[in-house]
């Protein structure tokens, strides 16, 4: 590493959510700017002004923050390089243009759609890639003018076609990659409708704000060798590139909705947790060795390396993902999976005014009791909903299965033993349980089935002492009452 000051930059078009392909290439510039005491630059580019829109730069903002990839630079920070939105930067690129037209760099091309249809038709029937043909590159400036004069409106190329040989680039991930100068012709970099090229646009931004590497999508690296002449063109050396892998899904088609969430909101609003995502996105082309899975951002800082990254393709994994996100879930402080789930809480079940020391205790003992099933913060506020709901419904295959005609007498049985029980705590309620079920000469399924399924309406959860103890004695008593009721009802019903 040079002493020059690492600077890199994460530069999404806002034309949609943040996607998962994206949330990694900005976690590997974080990793590699705070690995190198460097700094990373948060660019929206915005240049297609059809598709960008403030909703999607918004969501792309918020998708950071909530993965905790904070930066140094950019859009709401500031810095000494902004604007950080290229739609408030045109002024620079004109000027930038302008210069390479001055310097015979870039020339205007008023070739028609038709005449460029025809090039590419001929090419096709020829067998041979389609170049520009350089039809406008010798006007002279007279010619130029007159055509300006009369009202055509050009688009602007750089001048590359004889002036370059070979282009070789030494990409941080793919080593060494060489791009023949047959394949680079003299490319737009100023379109008709008075707007930049991604790529020019691109090239001027990461110049200006000094840019030393540049980490993005493999999809980019064909574009590497007209990046490197533009800035060669500009008087500028080029950054040192680093091109992730593509992640496609596992039958190695293209990644869509189809196979499930591919985009950071999706995983939130899924009750994913930010750390597991990260975590997840990790391991999508990044091995830390050792067969080791579970990297925290603290690990990734230390292990995190361009040179171990895959040059294959990363095969989207939502099952790792999901287990993933179990997995932290486990780990994660009950306070603060309540401070994760508290507006859900209260949206569906919970009073904040009637929030007492007392009932916070007791929610904090739910989520104790729960987090280890729960795959996600979804399913752990689903899993809650019996605590503060009353049961009105019971699982078809559990009642088919448990609740029959002696089930009924079972539950009210053992309804009236746990009036007695003292305290009302797990232990004992099980000892109470295990007598219970030896006097009636039973399995112990037998009885504990249907209490499960009458106290919640579902066949899982934790042990069913703690559930009782955390459902309270009432409640648990009435719920048994009731199932029992139905259970007799439904016994007429068929008679």
């Amino acid at each position: 590493m040079s002493e020059t000051e690492v600077r890199v930059r994460f530069a999404p078009s806002p034309t949609g959510s943040l996607h998962i392909g994206g949330a990694r290439t900005a976690y590997f510039n974080w990793l590699f700017a705070r690995q190198n005491n460097g700094k990373l630059v948060l660019r929206i580019d915005d240049t297609d002004a059809a598709r960008s829109t403030e909703t999607s730069a918004a969501q792309i903002l918020e998708g950071l923050a909530w993965l905790g990839l904070d930066y140094d630079e950019g859009p709401e920070v500031g810095g000494p390089y902004g604007p950080y939105r290229q739609s408030e930067r045109y002024d620079l690129y004109r000027r930038h243009l302008q210069s390479l037209v001055q310097t015979d760099l870039a020339y205007p091309c008023f070739c028609t759609q038709e005449e460029l249809a025809f090039d590419r038709k001929k090419a096709q029937d020829e067998g041979r890639a389609y170049r520009y043909s350089g039809r406008c590159a010798h006007f002279t400036p007279a010619e130029i003018k007159k055509k300006l004069e009369s009202g055509l409106t050009p688009v602007y190329r750089l001048r590359v076609m004889g002036k370059i040989g070979d282009v070789t680039v030494h990409d941080e991930i793919h080593g060494k990659v060489t791009f023949s100068s047959a394949e680079i012709d003299d490319f737009i970099i100023w379109k008709a409708d008075d707007h930049p090229t991604y790529h020019f646009a691109s090239c001027v931004d990461d110049m200006e704000m000094n840019i030393t590497h540049i980490i993005r999508a493999e999809e980019h690296l064909s574009n590497t060798p007209r990046h490197v002449v533009l800035f060669r063109a500009m008087g500028y050396e080029p950054p040192r590139f680093a091109h992730v892998p593509m992640i496609l899904s596992p039958d190695r088609s293209k990644l869509s909705k189809r196979h499930g969430a591919t985009s950071v909101q999706e995983f939130r609003d899924d009750g994913f947790l930010p750390e597991a995502l990260l975590n997840g996105i990790l391991l999508l082309g990044f091995s830390p060795g050792n067969d080791q899975e579970v990297i925290s951002r603290e690990e990734a800082l230390k292990v995190f390396d361009l040179k171990r990254v895959s040059h294959h393709s990363a095969m989207y994994d939502l099952k790792k993902m999901e287990w993933l996100n179990a997995f932290y879930l486990k780990m994660t402080p009950v306070d603060e999976l309540l401070d994760r789930i508290w507006n859900s809480l209260i949206g569906q079940y919970v009073d904040s005014d009637r929030m007492t020391r007392e009932r916070l205790a007791w929610v904090l003992d739910l989520l104790r009791a729960h987090q280890e099933r729960s795959r996600n913060l979804v399913d752990l506020v689903e899993s809650l909903h019996y605590y503060f709901m009353p049961v009105d419904d019971y699982d078809a295959n559990g009642a088919k299965k448990h609740f029959h005609e002696a089930a009924a007498e079972r539950l009210l049985m053992a309804a009236h033993a746990i009036s007695e029980v003292e305290p009302f705590i797990a232990p004992r309620i099980e000892r109470m349980y295990r007598d219970l079920i030896s006097k009636m000469r039973i399995k112990g399924g037998e009885l504990i089935h249907p209490t499960r399924l009458a106290i919640s309406g579902i066949t899982v959860g934790p042990s069913l002492f703690e559930q009782m103890q955390l459902i309270g004695r009432e409640a648990c008593i009435e719920r048994m009452h009731r199932a029992a009721g139905w259970i007799k009802d439904q016994a007429g019903k068929q008679d």
